[in-house]
């Protein structure tokens, strides 16, 4: 299943998408047949239960060396993402949000984010502007500058991670960003900020966003333009944002019992 192509622009396009990873010596079909396009100013919503391959396709996506794509393509432009490798692919415009961001102690998040933005741009932003946008994106996730001198997420606090890799977004300012489980571990005043943050990515003109996502309380602040239920590895059904208010009220039970 897919949903139609509106308008022009870019567009991350994911055909029959088959993916396994190997644990115990065995290797597992997590992702069973997944087919998405996501254009240009669309915002998709990925909802589903746990181990339902949800974060798979997330780290699919991004190339993450874990799994094993074992038939099917994904293109962004029409170029092949999975030809790619993982820092070619954040240079041709494609972003991921991690569920769990990891610590990178003894590098401050000022050096990071100025290298991240190096990498993707093929070269140094200018100090002095830089400095500015840190301090501005910092400022807009309710981050103080001194924020910039600390280790990346050591001693962060949920919250704190979450806000610093949406202010990764709005730096490094991908086409397409694929938000894995943004919203947990966030309190209101929190989520608030963070969802402000994807509303004002998505707002630019040609950005594509993929929010992965259990509940639909994030969904109250960013509004989806689509929502898959995500069972089994497969997409068991797609709409509109009314779908995310059907599945608050039902659960995932019908789902569940139809893919067994």
């Amino acid at each position: 299943m897919s949903t139609p192509a509106t308008g022009s622009g870019h567009r991350l396009e994911i055909k029959d998408l088959h993916v396994s990873v190997t644990a115990d010596d065995e290797e597992k079909e997590i992702l069973r047949g997944v087919t998405l396009r996501i254009q240009s100013g669309e915002t998709h919503a990925i909802m589903g239960p746990n181990g339902s391959g949800k974060s798979t396709l997330a780290y699919s996506i991004a190339g993450h060396p874990k799994y094993t794509v074992t038939s099917g393509s994904v293109t962004l432009d029409g170029q092949d993402v999975l030809a790619m490798t993982v820092d070619q692919r954040a240079r041709a415009g494609l972003f991921l949000a991690m569920q769990y961001p990891v610590e990178v102690p003894g590098v401050s998040v000022a050096n990071f984010l100025r290298t991240a933005k190096t990498a993707v741009d093929g070269e140094a932003p200018k100090l002095r502007t830089w400095v500015k946008d840190v301090n501005a994106a910092l400022g807009q996730l309710d981050l103080d500058p001194t924020f910039a001198q600390r280790s990346v997420n050591e001693g962060f606090s949920g919250g704190e991670k979450k806000r610093h890799e949406i202010a990764q977004l709005e730096l490094l300012d991908p086409l397409v960003a694929v938000l894995d489980e943004t919203d947990s571990g966030l309190d209101i005043d929190a989520l608030k900020v963070v969802a402000d943050g994807v509303n004002r990515f998505r707002q630019q003109q040609g950005k594509g966003v993929l929010l992965i996502t259990h509940y639909t309380r994030i969904l109250r602040y960013i509004e989806p333009d689509y929502v898959h239920v995500f069972v089994a590895g497969r997409i068991a059904e797609q709409g509109g944002a009314e779908l995310a208010d059907q599945l608050e009220a039902e659960g995932y039970d019908k789902y569940v019992r139809a893919a067994v």
